[in-house]
């Protein structure tokens, strides 16, 4: 059975026959084990000689871009992460220094070390990883975790974190940018609940559907919400939604157009797969990713990954699964022309291709513990939503 909360994601079907061991995760941020992996390339691109340094950091409790902006408040230093990692984990990534100046050795606080590993001739980015390698403890769930042999069945849906975890709403920010209607891009932002979230939170967003309490309560809403805070902020002083929208910070806004593109390709798979696409092999007219993560036409004989689009301006038709895309977007009242935003041009997307499948490798199982590799962008989350098959994934741990 699909739960509520795949539901609002897009996701409506599981790919693996397996029945699902239940259980719950990360009970405690040992039970989630997150190393990120750069290409060998990268990894020796690594050296003592001048550049821009290159720190390996860990931490837990606390997600990338919060230790990012503390190093930066703290030490001085803005460095760029390859990859997102949250805070219900204990995870180590590579960050990089934009600029070849002012560097630091060693630094560490309750929730995060930094350690300066070398140099680099350019600075790392995102293409330069590969992916991440997962050791996770699933809690209170039943035997049968070593008959779990579909891993190399398992659809490339977009997980929770995604679209807000406990607060799915990230895709709807993204559609009503989409559809500028930036007034109710300001109430889902400030006032949208959900049963999923804490009572406190749900108390504080009530209050918020009135736009007359936004003075009023203020000063009630946490500094963790630091986002509503910069809206309600915007609102109170000019009361333009527009205006109050383009104050988020830029790498958020690109994310809700980035989520709701996500809602529509996990609808796109779902459908895809309800309709009996075979998306575990490319044939001949598929566009595909090659070994290399290079985009091309399926050729036979090649080491090739089925690839799906991933809707935006520059939408290519020219796929089998157009019928099932164009569907959505009817039904969503949204066209590709959409996704080129005149009066918000900063968070336009031209769109692109992304693998219809998920890359496992290096599986193995041992009693309740799970550990593999995914390749970059795919969810850990959604390879255990097979494994455990959850009634509830935000009670799971999800």
């Amino acid at each position: 059975m699909i739960s509520d909360l795949d539901s609002q994601i897009g996701i409506s079907v599981y790919s693996t026959e397996f029945s699902g061991i239940g259980g719950k995760i990360r009970l405690t941020p040992e039970d989630f084990l997150v190393s990120e992996k750069i290409s060998e390339k990268s990894q020796n691109s690594i050296n003592d000689k001048e550049g821009y340094a290159v720190y390996k950091l860990k931490k837990k409790k606390i997600d990338t871009n919060h230790a990012l902006s503390d190093i930066f408040r703290k030490k001085g230093i803005r460095l760029k992460s390859l990859g997102l990692k949250d805070a219900s984990a204990i995870t180590e990534q590579f960050v990089c220094s934009g600029n070849k100046g002012k560097a630091i050795e060693n630094y560490s606080t309750e929730k995060y070390s930094l350690e300066k590993i070398g140099q680099v001739k350019k600075p790392l980015s995102k293409k330069d990883m590969v992916g991440n390698h997962f050791k996770i403890k699933i809690s209170e769930c039943a035997e049968g975790l070593s008959l779990f042999s579909e891993y190399e069945k398992i659809l490339n849906f977009y997980g929770y974190q995604r679209f807000g975890s406990k607060r799915p709403v990230t895709h709807l920010i993204g559609k009503a940018i989409l559809q500028r209607d930036f007034s109710k891009a300001i109430d889902l932002v400030l006032s949208f609940t959900s049963n999923y979230d804490s009572k406190e939170n749900t108390e504080i967003r009530e209050k918020l559907t009135d736009r007359e309490n936004y003075k009023k309560y203020f000063d009630v809403v946490p500094f963790q919400m630091d986002i509503e805070r910069i809206v309600l902020k915007e609102m109170i002083e000019h009361g333009d939604s527009f205006r109050a929208i383009r104050a988020i910070p830029l790498f958020l806004r690109r994310f809700y157009i980035q989520a709701y593109q996500s809602f529509i390709f996990n609808q796109s798979l779902s459908l895809a797969f309800s309709d009996g696409e075979n998306l575990f092999q490319a044939k001949s007219g598929d566009v595909c990713f090659d070994f290399k993560g290079i985009i091309g036409k399926f050729v036979h004989g090649l080491d090739q990954k089925l690839a799906l689009p991933f809707v935006g301006y520059s939408y290519y038709k020219k796929t089998r699964f157009d019928y099932q895309i164009s569907k959505i977007l009817q039904q969503e009242e949204i066209t590709p022309k959409d996704f080129f935003i005149k009066e918000m041009q900063e968070v336009s997307s031209e769109g692109g291709f992304r693998q219809a499948a998920i890359h496992c490798t290096n599986y193995s199982s041992n009693h309740n513990v799970v550990e593999f590799s995914l390749s970059r962008g795919s969810f850990a989350t959604i390879l255990l939503r097979e494994i455990m098959k959850p009634d509830n994934p935000i009670i799971a741990g999800f």
